[in-house]
């Protein structure tokens, strides 16, 4: 079939077939019981979307007999073209609906512009490889080592604020670490099983969840102006966040992490009230006048 006959689709049919082709290219496989789920339909409508699907791209999926579930044939090739931003965002939701390509900038509401931009084909790499527990061997370079060899275990993606990385466990170093996805070059998925050592829940401080509580600089002569930004109660904005992110959340929004407040209030308006309750954090050190 052509792109045309693709287009001649109602947008609802189109939806379907970009959540089926959207979960190989990102989980490697998709089953009829995600389209329910998804889309509320029934057992045969899911049948003929999954056969419209294979029309369109036979060589992108095959059904297993043993898993009941279509999977990802290394011939894939994407039937949608689906926007790295956006797919980004669509996987911090949970799903989008797939259909990310015709994103239009508005000529009057305009986000913050972004110099880093990941890779569509290597994130996908990464998440499949996240989605079937397994390793992933690549080239990575890094400011201190250049490019060398790694073996890495992945089990999350996230925006640190300024760039996306990979949460995942290093074999090199035996450890859990963070490695920034556009430095990740020709990633392939290993198919032997990760061990025990290697999975999320080991990662200490993935795991380890902080309670933060964030004040107005007490320096600052309107302190009402940044209790309105933030939406705080009682002068306080009071966070869960993960020790192995609070350093970059932190340092993303500029909070003043000395004990005395000291740090110029032009530039930190938030200050961090409780920094003895997160002292075990380890990427504190980039936190804006942390110190032990």
């Amino acid at each position: 079939m052509t792109n045309t006959a693709l287009d001649a689709l109602t947008h609802a049919q189109r939806e379907r077939l970009a959540f089926i082709d959207f979960n190989l290219q990102y989980f490697g496989q998709v089953a009829r019981a995600d389209l329910i789920q998804r889309f509320k339909t029934g057992l045969a409508a899911c049948t003929r979307d999954l056969a419209s699907y294979k029309e369109f791209a036979p060589q992108n999926l095959v059904l297993s007999h043993i898993t009941k579930n279509y999977h990802r044939l290394d011939s894939f090739k994407p039937l949608f073209e689906h926007n790295d931003e956006s797919i980004l965002s669509a996987l911090c939701r949970g799903f989008g609906d797939g259909l990310s390509s015709n994103i239009q900038p508005s000529s009057y509401c305009q986000d913050a512009t972004r110099l880093i931009h990941p890779n569509s084909e290597i994130i996908a790499t990464i998440m499949r490889a996240i989605s079937s527990k397994k390793a992933i061997e690549c080239l990575y370079t890094s400011l201190t080592s250049g490019t060398t060899s790694k073996e890495l275990v992945p089990h999350s993606i996230v925006n640190n604020g300024t760039r996306w990385h990979v949460r995942a466990f290093d074999r090199t170093k035996q450890q859990f670490r963070d490695f920034v996805t556009t430095r990740i070059e020709c990633p392939k998925i290993l198919q032997s099983l990760i061990k025990p050592e290697e999975s999320a829940d080991k990662d200490t401080q993935w795991q380890t969840i902080y309670d933060i509580i964030l004040a107005p600089h007490p320096r600052l002569k309107y302190p009402r102006a940044i209790e309105l930004d933030y939406a705080m109660e009682n002068g306080q904005l009071k966070l869960e966040i993960r020790a192995a992110l609070l350093g970059y959340l932190l340092r993303q929004w500029n909070v003043d992490c000395t004990d005395e407040a000291c740090l110029d209030s032009n530039e930190y308006q938030l200050w961090l009230q409780n920094k003895q309750s997160v002292c075990d954090a380890e990427n504190l050190s980039i936190a804006p006048g942390y110190k032990e």
